[in-house]
C-alpha cells in the first residue's frame, strides 16, 4: 500500500481530479492517506483519520512509509496558528496539524526539511473535556467554509470534528455520520459541556451540528464559528434573533 502526508497547511479534497471540482474536506499538515487512483496532477486518495475520499494535488502531498504514518499521527499542534519552517522558508499551520513525526523540531521527508517552532501535545496527555470551551473558542469568527476544518475557513461537521481530534476522540466528517455516535440526551435541561446537538431539514436530513455550552447556549458554525441561543425547537440567531435550525436530537460522546 502506498502513502502520502500533505506537506502544505490545508489541502482541498475534490470531488473530481479537478481544480473546478467542489471541495468536499481538506487534509490538514501532516495528515496521512492512502493512495488509490493517480492521474497527471491529482490523486485520490484516502484519509488515516476519517477514511474521507477525495482528489488532493499531488505537488501537495509527499510519498512516507507505513511507519512514519504511525508515527506522525500521534502528536498534533495546539496554538491557533503554529510556524514551521519548511527548507527554510516559513509556513503557518493550522491547529491539529500532526508532529508526531519530529524529531527534536527537526523532520526529513525526501528533499525537504521541516523545522518546527510552535507547541504541540501527544495524544496521551491530550485535554480533558473541561478544556473544550478554550480549544472550541479558538475558531470563534472563523469564515464558515464547505468542506473546511481549519481556522482559515470550516464547516458545522468540521468543526466538531476538530474540536473533538484535540481530547483524542475521532468522529466521523460529516454531520449525518456523527449523529450515529453516542448516547441520546433526553431534555434540555440534561444538557452537559460538549454534547453535540444535530438539526435536520424539512425532509428530515441531519444537515447541521453544534457543540452545546450549556442548555441555553452552542458554539457552531454557520456563516461564522459563532454562540448562539438554543431551545427545544432549536437555534436562534443572536444577531437577529430569527431561528435559523431546527433541533433533532442531541448526543453525548
Amino acid at each position: 500500500m502506498n502513502y502520502v502526508t500533505c506537506i502544505v497547511p490545508v489541502a482541498p479534497l475534490r470531488e473530481e481530479a479537478a481544480h473546478r471540482s467542489q471541495m468536499t474536506s481538506q487534509l490538514l499538515f501532516g495528515e496521512c492517506a492512502t493512495i488509490l487512483k493517480s492521474t497527471k496532477d491529482f490523486m485520490q486518495i484516502k484519509s488515516l483519520y476519517d477514511g474521507y475520499e477525495g482528489w488532493c494535488q499531488s505537488s501537495q502531498l509527499i510519498a512516507v512509509d507505513e511507519n512514519f504514518t504511525t508515527e506522525n499521527h500521534k502528536k498534533i499542534s495546539t496554538d491557533a496558528f503554529n510556524t514551521i519552517l519548511l527548507d527554510n522558508k516559513k509556513m503557518i499551520l493550522p491547529q491539529g496539524s500532526y508532529l508526531g513525526a519530529m524529531n527534536d523540531e527537526y523532520l526529513q521527508i525526501g528533499s525537504h526539511k521541516f523545522e518546527y517552532k510552535g507547541n504541540s501535545i501527544g495524544f496521551e496527555k491530550l485535554t480533558t473535556k473541561e478544556q473544550l470551551f478554550n480549544i472550541a473558542e479558538q475558531y470563534l469568527n472563523t469564515a464558515y467554509l464547505w468542506g473546511g476544518k481549519s481556522i482559515f475557513g470550516i464547516d458545522c461537521s468540521g468543526f466538531v470534528q476538530q474540536v473533538y481530534k484535540m481530547l483524542g476522540i475521532v468522529l466521523p466528517r460529516d454531520a449525518y455520520q456523527q449523529v450515529t455516535i453516542g448516547e441520546s440526551v433526553g431534555f434540555l435541561e440534561e444538557v452537559q459541556l460538549g454534547d453535540l446537538a444535530f438539526f435536520d431539514n424539512a425532509e428530515g436530513r441531519i444537515t447541521h451540528v453544534g457543540i452545546m455550552l450549556n442548555p441555553q447556549e452552542i458554539i457552531h458554525a454557520s456563516g461564522k464559528v459563532r454562540i448562539d441561543k438554543i431551545d427545544n425547537m432549536g437555534i436562534v440567531n443572536c444577531d437577529t434573533e430569527l431561528r435559523t435550525h431546527q433541533l433533532r436530537i442531541i448526543k453525548r460522546i
